[in-house]
């Protein structure tokens, strides 16, 4: 299992990114991934999930913000995430739950 992570960058406050989960060796469909973050010196912390059955949680920050998806054709997990804070600085990381398969993370920086 690989999960490759991209579409981080920089950003001004308000302004939006899409991350992207690309997967391989193992279906998005049918597994729960998820999106978390770590700021610098703090710890990893869950963003986002989405469920086998396609079921989505977010963590309280982040609702109505970030949007958590699945395209099974392109067996790739989508963070949108619009309306960005300085708080919303970290790097990002996919994680498939079964198994605990993590991808390399991806740098979000929101300039004030």
């Amino acid at each position: 299992v690989q999960l490759q992570a991209s579409g981080g960058g920089l950003v001004q406050a308000g302004g939006s990114l899409r991350l992207s989960c690309v997967a391989s060796g193992t279906a998005v469909s049918g597994n729960t991934f998820r999106w978390y973050r770590q700021a610098p010196g703090k710890q990893r912390t869950l963003v986002a999930t989405i469920a086998g059955d396609g079921s989505t949680d977010y963590e309280d920050s982040v609702k109505g913000r970030f949007e958590i998806s699945r395209d099974n054709a392109k067996n790739t997990v989508y963070l949108e995430m619009n309306s960005l804070k300085p708080e919303d600085t970290a790097v990002y990381y996919c994680m498939r739950l079964r198994g605990k398969y993590w991808g390399q993370g991806t740098q979000v920086t929101v300039s004030s």
